[in-house]
């Protein structure tokens, strides 16, 4: 396997790793934050990056019958949450291709400005 490389995302806020601080995500990118993940709450991202994906499986979700896959941190690999692969009932299609991120899992970084 080659070197794996780091992505670094920049804004406001930036969703990262709780374990390595890798960073995943940011704030621009949370669809919802009304989601429930296996440790308690949970966000319905956009897109995420720094993360692997794991083998689809069908799982019966709280909404219904949907096929996911895993996702882990590249860096620590520690499993965040979720992908979206395919919903079979049509009001939940909008989930496809997006991403759950455990909030337990998640670390918030602000933004920091220099001083002038």
């Amino acid at each position: 396997m080659g070197k794996l490389f780091k992505t670094y995302l920049t804004g406001p806020q930036v969703y990262r790793c709780d374990k390595c601080k890798a960073h995943l995500s940011t704030h621009q990118d949370i669809i919802s934050k009304a989601f429930q993940g296996r440790h308690g709450r949970a966000y319905l991202f956009n897109t995420v990056v720094n993360v692997s994906t794991g083998p689809r499986e069908d799982r019966i979700l709280i909404t219904g019958l949907h096929t996911v896959a895993d996702i882990s941190c590249n860096d620590c690999q520690t499993v965040l949450g979720w992908k979206y692969e395919q919903a079979y009932e049509e009001s939940q299609k909008y989930k496809e291709g997006k991403f759950i991120l455990e909030k337990a899992k998640l670390n918030k970084k602000l933004a920091t400005w220099p001083a002038n």
